[in-house]
């Protein structure tokens, strides 16, 4: 975390609505998240996307305590993504700031009745794909959340690249196809994000997803900041 560029990150996510961050896990913390995958009891909830019209794959949604290396990401990104999304916050003119503390905001999320973790692990076989959505799960809400790739592209799986789309007024959508590297993280909005116009800063909407695996087996791993209800 002391090496990251927060100046890069913070410039990348306001010039193209998101920050790669590479090698930002081992091979080895790799491997040792991807196998938590099949142990039921680190986990709260299992969601199947065929089942739900979310598209073709699997996630499941850890438990309290998590696993002590994704507590201590959700912990170490939450005070530089806060300033950031502050900062973005005063560039709408929306009064309402994040707590520097992930603790704190932890205790927000607990007064509105959101108290379940949402980090969780993604798994996608041949033919899987995520649909274009929004991580929201009640009234309050994270702007920034940050994903990290746990399978090796061109080994373990081919295809299944990283989807965001913008969609700012009065414009079509525009879309970008991302290719990680095994242990790379990007940061990217939740929901969305302030892009500068002719008459100041207004609200570009942002949506996530995963383009279709064409073969192999796909995992990674997803820290949404705030908690479910």
């Amino acid at each position: 975390m002391a090496a990251l560029d927060w100046e890069r990150i913070a410039l990348d996510l306001d010039r193209i609505g998101h920050a790669r961050i590479p090698a930002l896990l081992r091979a080895a913390e790799c491997r040792e998240l991807s196998r938590l995958y099949t142990r039921p009891e680190r986990f709260r909830k299992v969601v199947s996307m065929e089942r739900h019209r979310f598209g073709e794959g699997e996630y499941k949604y850890f438990g309290y305590p998590l696993p002590p290396l994704v507590a201590a990401l959700r912990r170490a990104f939450h005070p530089p993504l806060a300033r950031i999304a502050n900062a973005w916050q005063q560039r709408l003119g929306a009064p309402e700031r994040f707590a520097s503390s992930h603790r704190d905001f932890l205790a927000r999320c607990r007064a509105a009745g959101q108290e379940r973790p949402t980090p969780l692990l993604l798994r996608y076989q041949a033919g899987g794909y995520n649909r274009l959505h929004q991580d929201l799960y009640g009234e309050v809400a994270f702007p920034l959340q940050l994903a990290c790739l746990l399978s090796r592209p061109g080994e373990d799986f081919e295809g299944g690249e990283f989807l965001l789309t913008e969609q700012r007024p009065r414009m079509q959508s525009r879309g970008e196809a991302i290719d990680l590297r095994r242990g790379e993280g990007i940061v990217f909005p939740t929901r969305e994000r302030p892009v500068e116009g002719t008459r100041g800063h207004h609200r570009a909407v942002m949506r996530h997803g995963v383009s279709r695996v064409r073969s192999g087996e796909r995992t990674a791993l997803g820290i949404i900041f705030h908690d479910a209800r």
